[in-house]
This record gives C-alpha cells, sequence and structure tokens, in this order.
C-alpha cells in the first residue's frame, strides 16, 4: 500500500461518522425546554459547538451543575452505532493510504462510552482531536488545524466532513475542502460554507476525492 501522507480526510463525529445527532437534537430540546434560552430552533443552532462554550453562552452559572448532570444522564442512556456506510468508507481511505482524524467537540467522557459501543472504531483513526483538547470551538477552526497539523499535511489539502453549520465553517476557516453532510440540516443551511454537500459519507468516491486533494 503506497501512502498518501500528502492529503488527508478530517471527520466530524456526530451525524456524519456516528447516527446520533437526532438523538442529541430530543436530548437538548428537552434540556432548553426545562432552562429555557428564548433562543429559536436552539437545539440545532448549538450542534458543533462544545459542551464548555453551550453553557457559557447560554445558561446562568447556577443552572450548569443541574444540565451537566442531565445530560450526562440522558448520554448514559445512548447506544452509539455508525452510519451507513461510513466505516466501508474509512476502510476505504485507509486502503488507498489516506491517513484520517477525527475532530468532535465531545469530550472524553462521551467518547469512552462511544469506544465501549463500537469496539475498534478507535483505531481506525491516525489523530484523534476532542473537545477537551481545544481552547475554541467550532467555528474556529483550531480543531481541524490541529489534526492537519498532527497528520502533518497542509490544511487546504484535507477534506473535511461535517453537517453542522458551526463545522463546515470551521472546516472553510481552516482553508480546507469542505464537504457538508445533508440531514442533520438541510442542505441549504450548509451549502454556503461547503465546496460539496451529500447526503451521507458513502456518497463520496474514494479516487476522486484523492483526485481533488492532490489538485489543490
Amino acid at each position: 500500500m503506497e501512502a498518501n501522507n500528502d492529503i488527508a480526510c478530517l471527520f466530524d463525529l456526530d451525524g456524519v461518522l456516528v447516527d446520533s445527532e437526532r438523538i442529541y437534537t430530543k436530548i437538548w430540546e428537552a434540556i432548553e425546554k426545562h432552562w429555557p434560552t428564548g433562543i429559536e430552533n436552539f437545539a440545532y443552532k448549538i450542534k458543533g459547538t462544545t459542551l464548555e462554550d453551550i453553557l457559557e453562552r447560554h445558561f446562568p452559572e447556577e443552572a450548569r451543575e443541574d444540565i451537566t448532570k442531565e445530560l450526562l444522564r440522558l448520554e448514559g442512556m445512548m447506544i452509539y452505532g455508525p452510519m451507513p456506510g461510513a466505516i466501508e468508507f474509512i476502510d476505504a481511505l485507509k486502503a488507498k493510504g489516506i491517513p484520517v482524524a477525527l475532530v468532535t467537540s465531545s469530550n472524553g467522557l462521551k467518547m469512552d462510552h462511544l469506544w465501549h459501543d463500537m469496539p475498534g472504531f478507535k483505531e481506525k483513526f491516525d489523530v484523534i482531536i476532542t473537545g477537551d483538547e481545544v481552547t475554541n470551538s467550532k467555528p474556529d477552526p483550531e480543531g481541524y488545524l490541529a489534526a492537519a497539523k498532527a497528520l502533518g499535511v497542509d490544511p487546504k489539502r484535507c477534506a473535511v466532513f461535517e453537517d453542522s453549520l458551526q463545522g463546515v465553517k470551521a472546516g472553510k476557516a481552516a482553508g480546507a475542502f469542505v464537504i457538508g453532510i445533508a440531514g442533520t440540516l438541510k442542505a441549504s443551511d450548509i451549502q454556503p460554507y461547503s465546496d460539496i454537500v451529500v447526503n451521507a459519507v458513502a456518497d463520496i468516491y474514494p479516487d476522486r476525492l484523492e483526485e481533488n486533494l492532490k489538485a489543490r
């Protein structure tokens, strides 16, 4: 297998590789109903951001501990599984020698739960950047820039796979080739910050993606 270390693919987690965004939408809708923010479509507008950022921006300090406890309680009942075709797509990239990274706003506690539910998934990534490892939440590009640096690849020769508005903005700010995944949001919502929009990562042809990235 010939290594393609001059290009890379950087993936968001929820709604891109793992089928969890619909559940998270319901969780945050329930939390917002109990602790109202007054923000329309709150559960959708916070997608892609870290828990710390959500709490600091939208909830009073005295409520944050209780909100965190409720979130952890509801998360603890979740069972994680892959999006259709996601693992096969990553395996196809790995077979071509293309390094892959996971860049998620999720914290270590949530990730430990996910690794337990999906054995072998963690080992598929060359680099993993979690929300605990960044100072600035998406739409800041910090996470994607850190992943590209760790892989030793120019960000402009990286493909970023994202489903949230904050995420595609982060990918674009990093200078990457942004592939928006529709479903969590409408295609029209993420199109302005995406180079292409598809319905799932499985809709992308690895050979064509490789050619595109090498031409950048």
